[in-house]
């Protein structure tokens, strides 16, 4: 079952989804549910006690979202402890939340919301690899791993930088023939189009993880291979550069791909 989404009226207990595209006011929507959290608004739909930020899980995806969505639910604390205690202007939610607390206890809760607000920098706001590191760190032995423990979120970055550190210690040394011919055999001009080869390889097969060193040796014993026969060929041929056996192949040489 699908319904709107009301800050106001939504149940703060069991599980939710909400589904919301971009610029309809997501950061606003979870400011406005920490209101509640904090205040413990909601009757049957509340949490069942008011909580402090520490208690409050916030995750993210990304660090600059961390910190945006921290930023801005102190603003909405700070500016609802305001509007509660009559000092400050509100929105049509700060005005419909407020009315829901009888008018003598407006100053208490303003108090709650200013504590709250304060009390932001020890928030519980992660993005989903942080807070992955803080459980394993915290429960290290539950878990069986480092206290140390470090997480990637992403190995990308690493695998660009081997294959670029791989291409700079056995293209960059060869002459510029033997280069062209290099990458006419392996159909490939940059690093990044070499990774793009060997990442099929990276993945797990049969529950079994490629050893990269292994293809790393592989891929270098080829090399080594191919520049050898340059050698061989050029002896029984009578071809005096890679760029003649290249051409004598039919394939294009560094200098004609330019072209």
């Amino acid at each position: 079952m699908t319904d709107q989404l009301d800050p106001l009226t939504l149940p703060l207990h069991g599980t939710r989804l909400i589904e919301a595209s971009a610029g309809t006011g997501k950061t606003y929507t979870i400011a406005a549910l920490y209101l509640r959290l904090v205040l413990g608004h909601g009757g049957e739909n509340s949490h069942g006690r008011p909580l402090i930020p520490p208690e409050i899980l916030v995750v993210t995806f990304t660090n600059a979202a961390t910190q945006e969505l921290r930023d801005r639910i102190r603003r909405q604390l700070a500016q609802a402890a305001a509007f509660f205690r009559e000092t400050g202007d509100g929105d049509n939610y700060l005005r419909d939340l407020r009315n829901e607390f009888p008018a003598d206890k407006w100053l208490d809760q303003a108090m709650v919301l200013d504590q709250a607000a304060q009390w932001m920098d020890e928030a519980a706001v992660y993005t989903i690899h942080s807070w992955s590191q803080r459980m394993l760190r915290q429960h290290a032995f539950d878990s069986r791993n480092l206290f140390d423990l470090e997480l990637e979120p992403n190995d990308q970055d690493l695998l660009e930088a081997a294959a670029c550190d791989y291409w700079r210690f056995n293209f960059y040394s060869q002459p510029p023939e033997t280069l062209a011919a290099l990458l006419a055999l392996i159909h490939c001009d940059t690093p990044q189009a070499l990774l793009d080869k060997v990442r099929p390889l990276l993945k797990v097969q049969s529950g079994v993880a490629a050893d990269p060193f292994a293809m790393l040796e592989q891929r270098q014993e080829m090399i080594r291979d191919t520049i050898a026969s340059f050698t061989t060929i050029k002896a029984e041929k009578g071809l005096d550069t890679p760029a003649a056996l290249l051409r004598a192949r039919g394939a294009k040489t560094g200098e004609e791909l330019r072209k």
